[in-house]
């Protein structure tokens, strides 16, 4: 039998029920939107260390032709050409060692490129609406 009581709490209900489906619907939005970010800042970091890496190598190419400059300079001078040569070359390796260390941070950093803090919250989320809020 209906009554204004049980009219009232069918369409309490609804809004509830639609109340709720809007706030689960913003709330996948947020999470997805971190998630995002969060790929953002990890692919920023990733492209950072391969960019030193790349500039190693680079460094590296040279390293080598002063490298290659030293030992004929060696062979055809005496010491004073060839050794500057060589501190030269081993500069250049130094600097591209700690480049490579620099890059190598910054991917390990970026990698695994997964939105963790965002698997995190919906994982949270997920717990809390399962509990109905309650820990």
């Amino acid at each position: 039998m209906h009554t204004h009581e049980t009219e009232q709490d069918a369409s309490g209900l609804g809004v509830s029920a639609k109340s709720v489906a809007e706030h689960a619907s913003t709330l996948v939005h947020l999470e997805l939107e971190l998630a995002a970010l969060e790929l953002k800042r990890k692919a920023a970091k990733l492209g950072v260390g391969i960019g030193l890496f790349l500039a190693a190598a680079l460094l590296m190419a040279y390293a080598l032709g002063f490298g290659l400059a030293a030992a004929a300079a060696g062979i055809a001078t005496a010491l004073p050409v060839w050794a500057a040569l060589l501190i030269v070359t081993v500069g250049i390796v130094l600097l591209a060692a700690i480049l490579v260390l620099i890059g190598r941070n910054s991917v390990e950093k970026g990698t695994p490129p997964l939105p963790e803090q965002a698997i995190a919250e919906a994982k949270l989320t997920t717990e809390a609406l399962k509990g109905n809020g309650r820990h």
